[in-house]
């Protein structure tokens, strides 16, 4: 099974009133801790989704810009999935910096050909740390000519589908899937 990992890292950061990337998280910017975890992982390729290339993407990190006029991680992820060629694609958001390498490891090793993993926490799906097969390429593709901008409907399709398998998280493994999307989450967590 071959696997490419894109950041995801196109949001417009309201809330936070900066780019979340350049954040500093325990000494180090956001962006420099999630691709280590990339790395670590070895997959084929690595790949920054955004809105337009910026100065502190790696030399060895790929850009895919989001499907124009972007419509959150739906145009990410839509123009990433086309793009890829390998079976498998792990998103990870720009904001999740409690996100292990173990976990994602763990996520990797329960995908199987043609079926990704969608982790779910009281029975909403996390879309932006999961594992996507090729496969649902076209059902991302098709969400964008919609009006409806949500993940989750488009995940209960690839579910529906067979496409994505569910992955229950409970426990400490909750504190994962928390994002930071104001500074005093920062302040709090770091």
């Amino acid at each position: 099974m071959s696997i490419t990992a894109v950041l995801l890292a196109g949001g417009e950061s309201r809330r936070m009133g900066r780019d979340k990337a350049t954040l500093e998280w325990r000494g180090r910017p956001l962006w420099e801790w999630q691709i280590e975890k990339l790395r670590a992982l070895r997959p084929e390729k690595i790949l920054l989704s955004a809105r337009s290339d910026v100065s502190w993407r790696p030399a060895d990190v790929g850009l895919i810009l989001d499907v124009p006029a972007s419509r959150g991680p739906l145009s990410g992820l839509a123009a990433t999935l086309a793009a890829v060629e390998t079976d498998h694609l792990l998103a990870l958001a720009i904001d999740m910096p409690l996100m292990r390498t173990e976990h994602l490891r763990h996520l990797c090793g329960l995908a199987a050909d043609g079926t990704g993993v969608i982790p779910m926490i009281d029975g909403n799906a996390e879309p932006l740390s999961a594992i996507y097969p090729k496969e649902a390429r076209s059902i991302f593709l098709e969400a964008l000519q919609s009006k409806d901008s949500s993940l989750q409907p488009i995940i209960r399709k690839l579910i529906a589908a067979n496409v994505l398998r569910v992955l229950p998280v409970s426990g400490p493994a909750r504190e994962f899937y928390k994002n930071i999307n104001e500074p005093r989450d920062v302040d709090c967590r770091s």
